[in-house]
């Protein structure tokens, strides 16, 4: 399993590379296609770690699990229920989540398990769809709850939850993960409060790429959060969030009010 990582050096150049024992082992070229190590290897110290991507799309998934969507009463979907997170919402690990200064709602966490796309997709099926499937990481979907609901004619999920800093993802990408043996939890000051298995998941990440890709065609560093399950809520300024996943470490945002 290897652990992709962009960075920030002190002199303000970014780049990219692989968790290693030492440190950070830096790549040059296309993260997707053929990265080339320089040799040289950065302590973690003496970098900022970035988002470790940057998505052209970054879609998220709601009503993906089968114990949330029982206790819902939810019916369980064939197809993927999809809506798009600006990419302007996009955050690194250690970035502050702060709402709009003209919103005084709820602001919720939702841990997620995020799949990086690797390769061009449209029109594919499932075994096309597990081969363009770079890696996973952690996601959490920040939502402005009292937006969603807030005009009973029209349910505004891109706006609720396409606020700057509403989308971190991070600290890695990790190809190989066996995800379906991983457990997905969020901890708000160190309580955990969600604490699920991604195995429940309704539509695995496979299916998900590829009826998603009969819409819209997938690009590599595309994002797709596969929803959440029970647990999901709000945040209260000073608090830090932290998303989990086994074999993809920790995510951890303080949330602050704007």
């Amino acid at each position: 399993m290897a652990h992709w990582v962009r960075f920030a050096a002190a002199n303000g150049t970014e780049g990219f590379g692989t968790l290693a024992e030492a440190g950070i082992a830096v790549h040059v070229g296309d993260i997707f296609a053929g990265a080339t190590p320089t040799g040289e290897t950065l302590a973690p110290e003496q970098v900022r770690l970035l988002p470790p991507v940057r998505p052209g799309q970054f879609i998220g998934l709601w009503n993906n699990f089968h114990e949330a969507a029982t206790k819902a009463g939810n019916a369980i979907p064939a197809t993927p229920l999809w809506f798009l997170k600006a990419p302007g919402s996009l955050a690194g690990p250690g970035d502050t989540i702060r709402p709009p200064a003209s919103y005084t709602g709820k602001v919720i966490y939702e841990g997620e398990l995020g799949i990086v796309l690797g390769a061009t997709v449209r029109d594919a099926d499932e075994a096309t769809a597990a081969a363009a499937i770079f890696g996973y990481t952690c996601v959490n979907d920040v939502t402005a709850l009292d937006i969603l609901f807030s005009d009973p004619s029209f349910p505004q999920w891109a706006r609720a939850k396409g606020c700057d800093s509403f989308g971190p993802i991070g600290p890695v990408v990790a190809t190989g993960l066996d995800w379906a043996a991983a457990r997905c939890k969020v901890a708000l000051n160190g309580r955990v409060r969600q604490d699920y298995p991604l195995a429940d998941m309704i539509l695995p990440p496979a299916r998900i790429v590829s009826l998603l890709s009969r819409e819209v065609t997938l690009r590599p560093g595309d994002v797709i959060a596969c929803g959440t399950s029970l647990g999901a809520l709000p945040m209260r300024p000073g608090m830090t969030v932290e998303v989990s996943i086994d074999g993809l470490g920790t995510l951890r945002n303080s949330y602050e009010a704007a």
